[in-house]
Protein backbone atom coordinates (compact mmCIF):
# COMPACT_ATOMS: atom_id res chain seq x y z
CA UNK A 1 0.00 0.00 0.00
CA UNK A 2 1.20 3.47 -0.82
CA UNK A 3 2.68 5.25 2.22
CA UNK A 4 0.64 8.42 1.53
CA UNK A 5 -2.62 6.42 1.42
CA UNK A 6 -1.71 4.61 4.63
CA UNK A 7 -0.89 7.90 6.35
CA UNK A 8 -4.19 9.37 5.13
CA UNK A 9 -6.12 6.42 6.59
CA UNK A 10 -4.29 6.74 9.91
CA UNK A 11 -5.29 10.41 10.03
CA UNK A 12 -8.93 9.50 9.40
CA UNK A 13 -8.84 6.86 12.16
CA UNK A 14 -7.35 9.43 14.54
CA UNK A 15 -10.02 11.98 13.55
CA UNK A 16 -12.86 9.52 14.17
CA UNK A 17 -11.38 8.34 17.49
CA UNK A 18 -11.01 11.96 18.66
CA UNK A 19 -14.61 12.71 17.74
CA UNK A 20 -15.79 9.61 19.60
CA UNK A 21 -13.85 10.61 22.71
CA UNK A 22 -14.72 14.33 22.68
CA UNK A 23 -18.39 14.24 21.66
CA UNK A 24 -21.21 14.13 24.17
CA UNK A 25 -22.74 11.40 22.06
CA UNK A 26 -22.35 9.55 18.79
CA UNK A 27 -25.13 7.71 16.96
CA UNK A 28 -24.58 5.16 14.20
CA UNK A 29 -27.36 4.82 11.63
CA UNK A 30 -27.76 2.96 8.37
CA UNK A 31 -28.90 5.34 5.65
CA UNK A 32 -29.42 2.83 2.80
CA UNK A 33 -32.53 3.79 0.82
CA UNK A 34 -32.49 7.50 1.61
CA UNK A 35 -32.41 9.84 -1.37
CA UNK A 36 -29.83 12.62 -1.65
CA UNK A 37 -32.56 15.14 -0.83
CA UNK A 38 -33.49 13.19 2.33
CA UNK A 39 -29.85 12.96 3.46
CA UNK A 40 -29.51 16.72 2.90
CA UNK A 41 -32.68 17.28 4.95
CA UNK A 42 -31.24 15.10 7.74
CA UNK A 43 -27.92 16.97 7.70
CA UNK A 44 -29.73 20.32 7.97
CA UNK A 45 -31.82 19.09 10.90
CA UNK A 46 -28.67 17.82 12.61
CA UNK A 47 -26.73 21.05 11.99
CA UNK A 48 -29.57 23.04 13.57
CA UNK A 49 -28.88 21.09 16.78
CA UNK A 50 -25.07 21.41 16.48
CA UNK A 51 -24.68 17.78 15.46
CA UNK A 52 -22.21 16.76 12.76
CA UNK A 53 -22.90 13.74 10.57
CA UNK A 54 -20.12 11.99 8.67
CA UNK A 55 -19.88 8.90 6.51
CA UNK A 56 -16.74 6.81 7.01
CA UNK A 57 -15.57 3.45 5.79
CA UNK A 58 -16.64 0.83 8.30
CA UNK A 59 -13.13 -0.60 8.64
CA UNK A 60 -11.73 2.82 9.55
CA UNK A 61 -14.59 3.52 11.94
CA UNK A 62 -14.08 0.10 13.57
CA UNK A 63 -10.36 0.77 14.05
CA UNK A 64 -11.16 4.18 15.52
CA UNK A 65 -13.73 2.67 17.89
CA UNK A 66 -11.17 0.14 19.05
CA UNK A 67 -8.52 2.85 19.51
CA UNK A 68 -10.97 5.03 21.48
CA UNK A 69 -11.92 2.14 23.78
CA UNK A 70 -15.33 1.43 22.23
CA UNK A 71 -14.57 -1.95 20.66
CA UNK A 72 -18.18 -3.15 21.08
CA UNK A 73 -19.28 -0.53 18.54
CA UNK A 74 -17.71 -2.66 15.80
CA UNK A 75 -20.78 -4.93 15.92
CA UNK A 76 -23.03 -2.25 14.39
CA UNK A 77 -20.56 -1.07 11.76
CA UNK A 78 -21.89 -3.09 8.84
CA UNK A 79 -23.56 -1.73 5.74
CA UNK A 80 -23.69 1.91 4.67
CA UNK A 81 -23.47 3.86 7.93
CA UNK A 82 -23.34 7.47 8.98
CA UNK A 83 -22.15 8.59 12.38
CA UNK A 84 -23.70 11.66 14.02
CA UNK A 85 -21.54 13.37 16.65
CA UNK A 86 -23.38 15.61 19.12
CA UNK A 87 -22.06 18.06 21.69
CA UNK A 88 -24.62 16.96 24.26
CA UNK A 89 -25.88 13.51 25.19
CA UNK A 90 -29.30 13.65 23.53
CA UNK A 91 -29.28 15.91 20.46
CA UNK A 92 -27.94 13.37 17.96
CA UNK A 93 -30.29 10.64 19.18
CA UNK A 94 -33.29 12.98 19.24
CA UNK A 95 -32.84 14.35 15.72
CA UNK A 96 -31.96 10.98 14.20
CA UNK A 97 -34.95 9.27 15.88
CA UNK A 98 -37.37 12.01 14.78
CA UNK A 99 -36.08 11.70 11.24
CA UNK A 100 -36.29 7.90 11.35
CA UNK A 101 -39.99 8.12 12.29
CA UNK A 102 -40.72 9.97 9.04
CA UNK A 103 -38.21 8.07 6.89
CA UNK A 104 -38.29 4.35 7.60
CA UNK A 105 -35.14 3.79 5.52
CA UNK A 106 -33.00 5.35 8.30
CA UNK A 107 -32.18 2.62 10.81
CA UNK A 108 -30.67 3.55 14.18
CA UNK A 109 -28.12 0.92 15.16
CA UNK A 110 -26.40 2.14 18.32
CA UNK A 111 -23.90 4.65 19.54
CA UNK A 112 -21.80 6.04 22.35
CA UNK A 113 -23.05 8.09 25.31
CA UNK A 114 -21.11 9.05 28.43
CA UNK A 115 -18.25 6.75 27.53
CA UNK A 116 -20.41 3.66 27.00
CA UNK A 117 -21.50 1.84 23.89
CA UNK A 118 -25.29 1.71 23.68
CA UNK A 119 -27.77 -0.21 21.56
CA UNK A 120 -30.59 1.00 19.36
CA UNK A 121 -33.10 0.69 22.24
CA UNK A 122 -31.10 3.10 24.39
CA UNK A 123 -30.77 5.51 21.46
CA UNK A 124 -34.56 5.47 21.18
CA UNK A 125 -34.90 6.13 24.93
CA UNK A 126 -32.44 9.03 24.76
CA UNK A 127 -34.43 10.58 21.95
CA UNK A 128 -37.40 10.90 24.32
CA UNK A 129 -35.55 13.05 26.86
CA UNK A 130 -36.22 16.78 27.01
CA UNK A 131 -33.67 19.23 25.75
CA UNK A 132 -31.87 21.55 28.15
CA UNK A 133 -33.90 24.46 26.76
CA UNK A 134 -37.18 22.61 27.36
CA UNK A 135 -36.13 21.84 30.94
CA UNK A 136 -35.25 25.49 31.56
CA UNK A 137 -38.61 26.60 30.15
CA UNK A 138 -40.40 24.11 32.36
CA UNK A 139 -38.48 25.30 35.44
CA UNK A 140 -39.29 28.90 34.55
CA UNK A 141 -43.00 28.11 34.33
CA UNK A 142 -42.90 26.35 37.70
CA UNK A 143 -41.04 29.29 39.20
CA UNK A 144 -43.45 31.78 37.67
CA UNK A 145 -46.48 30.04 39.14
CA UNK A 146 -44.94 28.67 42.31
CA UNK A 147 -43.14 31.79 43.53
CA UNK A 148 -46.26 33.92 44.13
CA UNK A 149 -47.85 31.01 45.97
CA UNK A 150 -44.73 30.67 48.12
CA UNK A 151 -44.83 34.41 48.89
CA UNK A 152 -48.45 34.10 50.03
CA UNK A 153 -47.58 31.08 52.15
CA UNK A 154 -44.65 32.95 53.68
CA UNK A 155 -46.87 35.89 54.60
CA UNK A 156 -49.43 33.54 56.12
CA UNK A 157 -46.71 31.85 58.20
CA UNK A 158 -45.47 35.23 59.45
CA UNK A 159 -49.00 36.20 60.50
CA UNK A 160 -49.53 32.87 62.23
CA UNK A 161 -46.21 33.25 64.03
CA UNK A 162 -47.20 36.74 65.22
CA UNK A 163 -50.54 35.41 66.53
CA UNK A 164 -48.77 32.51 68.25
CA UNK A 165 -46.28 34.89 69.92
CA UNK A 166 -49.12 37.12 71.10
CA UNK A 167 -50.93 34.15 72.66
CA UNK A 168 -47.69 32.85 74.19
CA UNK A 169 -47.04 36.24 75.79
CA UNK A 170 -50.55 36.36 77.28
CA UNK A 171 -50.14 32.82 78.60
CA UNK A 172 -46.82 33.70 80.26
CA UNK A 173 -48.33 36.82 81.84
CA UNK A 174 -51.09 34.73 83.38
CA UNK A 175 -48.59 32.25 84.80
CA UNK A 176 -46.22 34.77 86.45
CA UNK A 177 -46.53 35.15 90.23
CA UNK A 178 -48.42 38.24 91.37
CA UNK A 179 -47.43 40.62 94.18
CA UNK A 180 -49.64 41.36 97.13
CA UNK A 181 -51.34 44.20 95.29
CA UNK A 182 -52.38 41.82 92.50
CA UNK A 183 -49.88 43.26 90.03
CA UNK A 184 -47.29 41.29 88.18
CA UNK A 185 -43.82 42.34 89.44
CA UNK A 186 -42.32 41.98 86.02
CA UNK A 187 -44.66 44.51 84.49
CA UNK A 188 -44.22 48.21 85.10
Amino acid sequence: MNQAVLESKKNVVTEIADKMKNSGSAVVAEYRGLSVAEVTELRRALMAEHVEMKVYKNTLAARAAEAAGYGDLKNVLTGPNAIAFGKDETAAARVMAQFAKKHKALILKGGIVEGRVIGSETVAELSQLRTEKECCQCCYLYYRHLFPALQELSMLLLKLEAVAQKHQKKKLQRQLPKEEGGKNPWQS
